[in-house]
């Protein structure tokens, strides 16, 4: 029967057999039966019926208060300008916080906190086999930042060694796509270059959440044991490419010389033309009027072409024959050496101007013209 039904006895199972039958539980009382429990279990004295400790309690109500304020500090964290938190809550991702003061359950919640704009740098090293068969050492400088917070923490399980992995793979790529000669002098900015983008595709498709910077050769050697045969290839195309430049020096100063000889030619050739051009031109008009001239007096006109002619073989010429007419013996007449003889006197005899020479030749002429125009009508009269 229950405890407030006749007979039964009255038996309050919250302890209060003297309390109103009618009331609810007293709370008061239940809490003071908790603390006397609780005393037993750490030690504590037990209380009297009242509820008054019988040898004092411990405050276990103020180490709770004490142990929330402390969780509740705990949980605060500051995440500075330059870096990114990422937050698991029971192990899985949640939030990516920003910089500022931030509050999240510990023991729930982990934080990882990491620098975004620290610029770190990898390094690689080693012998690597290039396009044409050849051995070379190379050494490479990577340059890098985290660029996704969350990718870099969570997405894979060690970036650094995946950047390592990566970096040696590309760079080996390259290089074996390049001569020896093209990664040590030729196109060590062009390996750099291809060695950054493909690096970056191998870390974009891991999803490392890395950013390349710069991606430097600092080094590229053939290999020791090689060395000194590989200096005088060197050395070799040092002295071809010093060559080719004097031979492009000498190029440069004798073509533009030959360049105006050609010219100078090709004009003289060009006045050469207009004036043998023009020459003829005028030989034929003047032939024309002298055709003209024939026409009107032949006598007159063959006379004086007879003598221009005459004139003309004369004076081009250091000797002369003279047939005298109705005699055996033909005259000579070297004037080369008369006019040696009369340069050697010339000093001796006055100065004889060029009026009174003209005049001579001309009263010469004139008698040779009527000599000859005598025996010619001496012929037709005989």
């Amino acid at each position: 029967m229950a405890w407030n039904e006749p007979g039964g006895n009255n038996k309050d199972p919250w302890g209060g057999g003297n309390r109103n039958n009618d009331g609810p539980p007293d709370l008061d009382e239940l809490l003071r039966k908790m603390q006397q429990k609780l005393n037993g279990l750490f030690g504590g004295k037990p209380s009297d019926p009242d509820g008054n400790s019988r040898g004092g309690s411990f405050p276990w109500s103020l180490v709770v208060i004490a142990l929330a304020v402390v969780y509740g500090l705990w949980g605060f964290y500051q995440v500075e300008a330059n870096e990114s938190a990422v937050v698991l809550r029971l192990g899985k991702y949640h939030d990516t916080k920003t910089s500022g003061l931030h509050w999240n359950p510990p023991l729930i919640d982990h934080v990882t906190e990491v620098n975004m704009t620290e610029v770190r740098t990898e390094r690689t090293t080693g012998q690597m086999l290039t396009e044409d068969a050849s051995i070379v050492d190379v050494v490479l400088q990577v340059q890098w930042h985290i660029d996704d917070a969350e990718s870099f923490v969570l997405r894979g399980r060690d970036p650094l060694k995946s950047l390592q992995e990566a970096t040696d793979s590309a760079l080996r790529h390259i290089v074996g796509s390049q001569t020896l000669n093209g990664v040590i002098s030729q196109n060590r900015t062009q390996v750099s270059a291809d060695t950054e983008k493909r690096l970056q595709e191998y870390l974009d498709l891991y999803q490392t959440g890395i950013r390349i910077d710069v991606v430097n050769l600092t080094d590229a050697k053939a290999p020791r044991e090689v060395q000194d045969a590989f200096d005088d290839v060197v050395r070799a195309r040092e002295d071809e490419v010093r060559l080719q430049n004097e031979a492009q020096a000498y190029a440069n100063q004798v073509i533009p010389v030959a360049r105006g000889q050609a010219q100078r030619m090709i004009e003289e050739a060009e006045a050469y033309k207009s004036r043998v051009v023009e020459s003829a031109r005028g030989e034929a008009a003047r032939f024309t009027q002298l055709l003209t001239e024939y026409e009107r007096a032949p006598e007159v006109t063959r006379e004086r072409m007879y003598l221009d002619t005459v004139q003309d073989v004369m004076s081009n010429t250091s000797k002369v024959m003279v047939d005298v007419e109705g005699g055996n013996n033909m005259m000579y007449l070297p004037l080369d050496k008369l006019a040696q003889s009369s340069a050697g006197s010339a000093s001796q005899r006055p100065q004889v101007s060029p009026q009174v020479i003209d005049e001579i030749s001309q009263r010469v002429i004139d008698q040779l013209r009527t000599e000859v125009a005598n025996s010619r009508r001496s012929r037709e009269v005989r």
